[in-house]
């Protein structure tokens, strides 16, 4: 497959500390979708970059026989009465009758996120054929999010056609977050883009005003947003509220912002809501050109990754990679 700088570094980081294991398993990545061919060339694909350690989830046995490949059936697997009996634990007094538990976590995408859950394994990915809300769903029932984060959300790393990687938040999840919710979203993927690119984050906060070009309660929302972000982490560089352009355009930002902390140089862009996120990353990927990699839920107790439904199977290695660096 032709790769990106920013892609070969994501898998040599995922390789470098897969080989830091010495001798023990390298990181465990679940790939919930075991039926799914893509998922099956992906494993393979992981494998041979030696980025982590896949196990294919799957309803039946697939008896594929693949080096390297470990597959699972939930209601065939020796943990599988553990984790009915965890996962009702969790769901005690929600109305769930034993079938129904049972059913549950009879289903690839439950059972992985019991057996994250139980540290079994390192991360999970899923979402070639479940939708993000299945996805996201399970993940908050057997996972819940990280300590001392609120909020889960999603990001994507924006591969531009020049090699420039930029992280757009939220553009999967959240319909309208609060500005308390923003603010976690920012926190969010300011960490993963410096975890996951090595840059530093620099942060627009994006509006359709730029420094009190408009008046409206929507870009009080904005800046009510960023002055949480500040008061959290008051090293982070982050400026708003900006327009798109004061944010990537340094003459744009000069006539617009010449004071601010951004200077057409962000790097990291959230969104004020889910319209304005999704819209943009597929103007940016359909019109720019560039590569989308996600959405990737983020603020989740483990690695619990989605992928779009229209996923190739080097898409999912490249996800199964960011769920063994994260």
């Amino acid at each position: 497959m032709t790769t990106s700088s920013i892609e070969n570094t994501l898998f040599a980081k995922a390789a470098t500390l897969a080989a830091k294991f010495d001798g023990k398993s390298p990181p465990i990545v679940l790939l919930t979708e075991g039926e799914d061919p893509r998922m099956q060339e992906a494993a393979k694909k992981i494998v041979a970059l030696g980025a982590a350690r896949p196990i294919l989830v799957s309803r039946n046995p697939l008896s594929l026989g693949m080096k390297g490949v470990e597959e699972i059936v939930p209601k065939m697997h020796d943990s599988f009465p553990k984790l009915v009996a965890d996962y009702k634990k969790l769901r005690e007094g929600k109305g769930e009758n034993h079938s129904d538990l049972m059913s549950m976590m009879e289903n690839p995408l439950y059972f992985a996120g019991m057996y994250l859950r139980a540290g079994m394994a390192d991360g999970a990915v899923s979402g070639a054929v479940n939708t993000t809300a299945d996805v996201f769903r399970a993940g908050v029932r057997c996972l819940g999010t990280a300590l001392g984060v609120r909020t889960a959300s999603s990001f994507f790393l924006m591969i531009l056609k020049d090699g420039r990687t930029l992280t757009y938040a939220d553009c999967g999840l959240l319909p309208y977050p609060t500005s308390e919710e923003l603010a976690d979203i920012t926190l969010s993927a300011a960490a993963n883009h410096k975890k996951l690119t090595g840059q530093e984050p620099r942060v627009a906060m994006l509006s359709f005003s730029t420094k009190g070009s408009a008046k409206h309660e929507r870009v009080d929302h904005v800046l009510k947003a960023m002055e949480l972000v500040k008061s959290r982490d008051s090293n982070l560089v982050i400026d708003g509220e900006l327009q798109f352009d004061a944010a990537f355009v340094p003459t744009v930002a000069a006539r617009k912002n010449p004071k601010g902390e951004i200077k057409g140089d962000a790097n990291v862009f959230i969104f004020p809501n889910l319209d304005a996120g999704n819209i943009a990353y597929k103007i940016t990927e359909r019109i720019g050109g560039a590569k989308a990699i996600g959405p990737l839920l983020q603020g989740m107790s483990k690695p619990w990754m989605d992928l779009s439904r229209g996923c190739s199977a080097d898409d999912i290695t490249l996800v199964a990679a960011v769920a063994a660096i994260m």
